[in-house]
Formats: C-alpha cells, sequence, structure tokens
C-alpha cells in the first residue's frame, strides 16, 4: 500500500518559500520593527539622557506636542519642511522633466551633456555642503563675487532668514535635478514613436504633442518621482546641519533637525520619540493620499 506524503507538495513548497525569507523577517523584526516599538514606549516616558532613571507618564508628552510650548515649533518647523518639500519637488519634477527634453538626443554630445548634469548625485551630501558653504560665503564666496562684479550687492545667503532656505534649495537643486532628468529621459525612451507619428499626421503640433502624449505616458514616472522626492525633501537634515544648523531665527529647522536638536542637543529622548511619530504618521498619510487622489490621473499605457 502506497503511502501518504507527511505534507502536501503545495505546503512543502509554502514551507520552503517561509523559510527563504525568515532570515529577512528576522532582520527587519530586530532592526526596523523593534526600534519602532520601542520608540513608541518612550513617548510615554519622561527618558531624559542626563538622568539614569525614567518613568512612565501617560500622555504627558502628546499634551506637550499638541497643546503646549511644543504646539508653537512643531508648526514652524511643519511650515519649514513644506516649503522645503515643494522647493525640491519643483526643482526635480519640472526642472528633470526640462532638461530631459533639452538632452533627449542620441549623440555622444548629448551624453556628455547628460552625464556632466547627473554626476552631482553622485557627490556626497558633506562635501557638497561644504563646497556650498565657500560658494554662499558673504564675504568671500563666488556667488558675492559674481553679483559685486555685476554691479549689484552682496547678500548674505545663510544669515538672511529670507534667503537661508533659499540657499539649501540651491544645494538640493544642483544634486537633483540631474537624477530627475535620467528618470524622466528612461521613460520618454519608452514611449512608442507610434503614437507621435499619428499625431503628426493628424495635425497636432509639437506643444499639442507634449501635453497630449509626453505628459501623460509620464504620469507614472511623475508620480514615482513625486513619491520618493516627498519622502526624501522631509527627511532633509545633512545639507541643514552643515550649512545653517536651523537658523537663523529657525527659518531652516526641517522636522528631522528638531528631532535632532531634542534628542542629541536637549537630550529629550522622550520628546524626540514623540515628534518622530507624528512625523512619520504625517508621511504615511500624504503617502497614502497622494496614491489614492493619483489612481485617476495616472496612465500606465505607456
Amino acid at each position: 500500500m502506497e503511502k501518504k506524503p507527511f505534507m502536501k507538495p503545495r505546503t512543502v513548497s509554502a514551507v520552503k518559500d517561509f523559510v527563504c525569507v525568515l532570515p529577512a523577517l528576522i532582520f527587519l523584526a530586530i532592526f526596523t520593527y523593534y526600534p519602532i516599538c520601542k520608540l513608541i514606549q518612550i513617548s510615554f516616558t519622561d527618558w531624559n539622557l542626563l538622568n539614569d532613571r525614567w518613568n512612565y507618564v501617560g500622555l504627558k508628552n502628546w499634551v506637550w506636542l499638541f497643546n503646549g510650548s511644543g504646539t508653537k515649533h512643531l508648526l514652524n518647523s511643519l511650515k519649514v519642511t513644506i516649503l522645503y518639500s515643494i522647493g525640491e519637488l519643483a526643482i526635480t519634477l519640472v526642472g528633470g522633466l526640462i532638461f530631459a527634453l533639452i538632452f533627449n538626443r542620441m549623440n555622444s554630445a548629448f551624453s556628455f551633456m547628460r552625464a556632466v548634469v547627473f554626476v552631482p548625485k553622485y557627490v556626497a551630501m558633506s562635501s557638497a555642503a561644504v563646497v556650498f558653504l565657500w560658494i554662499l560665503n558673504t564675504d568671500n564666496g563666488i556667488l558675492n563675487h559674481m553679483l559685486t562684479s555685476l554691479g549689484l550687492p552682496a547678500v548674505d545667503w545663510l544669515g538672511n532668514r529670507n534667503t537661508a532656505l533659499l540657499s539649501v534649495l540651491m544645494l538640493t537643486g544642483w544634486r537633483a535635478v540631474g537624477y530627475g532628468m535620467m528618470i524622466y529621459l528612461s521613460a520618454m525612451i519608452g514611449i512608442s514613436k507610434d503614437y507621435y507619428e499619428a499625431a503628426a499626421l493628424d495635425g497636432a503640433t509639437a506643444v499639442q504633442r507634449f501635453w497630449k502624449i509626453t505628459i501623460p505616458m509620464l504620469s507614472p514616472t511623475t508620480l514615482f518621482l513625486f513619491v520618493t522626492t516627498f519622502i526624501s525633501s522631509m527627511k532633509v537634515f545633512q545639507s541643514v546641519d552643515i550649512l545653517t544648523k536651523g537658523g537663523p531665527y529657525r527659518s531652516t529647522e526641517v522636522f528631522v533637525y528638531k528631532i535632532y536638536l531634542y534628542a542629541m542637543e536637549d537630550f529629550r529622548m522622550d520628546r524626540a520619540s514623540v515628534i518622530a511619530i507624528a512625523f512619520f504618521v504625517l508621511l504615511l498619510i500624504i503617502t497614502a493620499s497622494t496614491f489614492k487622489v493619483s489612481n485617476s490621473s495616472v496612465h500606465y499605457d505607456s
């Protein structure tokens, strides 16, 4: 009599699949989910790095954040971060698309120009920020030297609250626009030429072909760039830390830098954890809303 197998083949396959992904799950549990759970726990304590002991204080830190002195700083950091994100999104999406249209030629000269625009993406942010410290220097910076050569007054780029955030965006734009350009160029290559030929036969102008064919066909790429750029822009830290340290007058004090100040300078891990959780929830809501709204306007027929 033939013996039945201990487990069905489908069950054996499922077990093998689970065993293969088990190391990744363990890694995520240790280095992602456990820290998140620990962060939530800390948000209900009064943990100060200067003290050896801490106690549970319930919702005290959350009240401080939403109905106390922390509210003012939270709203300021939120405003600065949103302004920065809008600037980086405009640079990456609009600037990247413009460069992609200019350099959409398959020859060696245009390949060289594309490389020149894209290379800054590979420069470390710390190194680039130090260079921009010199470029934007009020007294000896090359940018002010060019302005004074044209008869214009020098600008205190990093010391003026009206220009500090713009100065940070200059560094961001220099590094980010090439990335947007290359992503758009890759997507443009995938658009069939038949669409343009048919539109040209129907008498469509170049502008009409751009708005009716190129833009709709690039919508999945635009969504991808929007989401990834938005998330990275909301997490900006290094450029702010090196160029302005959140100043002047908190005009560049973005969300992540505010978390850093509470944790590493004020040693208030409890307050830093509360802001970090609020920041995570905010990112989650905005990203989910973006996908929900974009369902009706994104085309995947390229």
